[in-house]
């Protein structure tokens, strides 16, 4: 194979490598606006019942009928970050409108 054709082979490579990178930083995180039901199990919901949810793109806000307020963060089109007081990483479920949390939590949209 010519220099010449191992070069093009190269470059068409990386494009591709970078269009595929771009086309899955751009994917779409879903909306999670709303109110949701703390559903204890196996841990006990410590900072509420019920949360509301307003969201910024891909930032998220949340609180609680106890009046604490937090903020998180999607890591993915299926995962969230949560900062303090929650520090907790979530997954959106594949059932619609249900979040996971590590801390043994899960939240269902009212």
């Amino acid at each position: 194979m010519s220099s010449k054709s191992v070069l093009i082979s190269l470059i068409g490579t990386t494009a591709a490598g970078l269009l595929l990178g771009t086309a899955y930083a751009d994917e779409a995180t879903p909306n999670l606006t709303g109110t949701y039901r703390c559903e204890p199990q196996p841990a006990p919901c410590h900072s509420g019942q019920t949360f509301t949810v307003t969201q910024t793109g891909a930032e998220l806000e949340f609180k609680s009928d106890s009046g604490t307020v937090g903020h998180a963060k999607f890591t993915s089109s299926i995962s969230l970050s949560a900062m303090p007081p929650w520090n907790s990483l979530g997954v959106i479920t594949a059932e619609p409108s249900v979040i996971q949390w590590s801390n043994g939590t899960q939240w269902r949209k009212m």
